[in-house]
């Protein structure tokens, strides 16, 4: 299930906003349609999509540790 977020480009500016923490991010094509889930750090992880360009848009949820991003997901997958 996608998350409740409003899509974002991913781009420099984007890469460059997001919050240096841990989150579950949702990445998209250009029409918005899901394309893949990730958890990490995640301006670290958004800066490997965008250099391998396989996304053009990304949505993200913040997490408090590498274990609440991985139960994001967890909930994400099962809906």
């Amino acid at each position: 299930m996608s998350l409740a977020k409003p899509w974002r480009d991913l781009d420099r500016s984007t890469v460059g906003g997001a919050p240096d923490r841990y989150a579950l991010y949702e990445l998209g094509d250009a029409d918005g349609d899901t394309v893949g889930f990730g958890t990490g750090v995640l301006r670290d992880e958004l800066k490997e999509a965008l250099a391998y360009g396989d996304a053009a848009k990304v949505r993200w949820e913040l997490a408090d540790s590498p274990d609440h991003a991985e139960r994001l997901l967890a909930d994400h997958v099962e809906e």
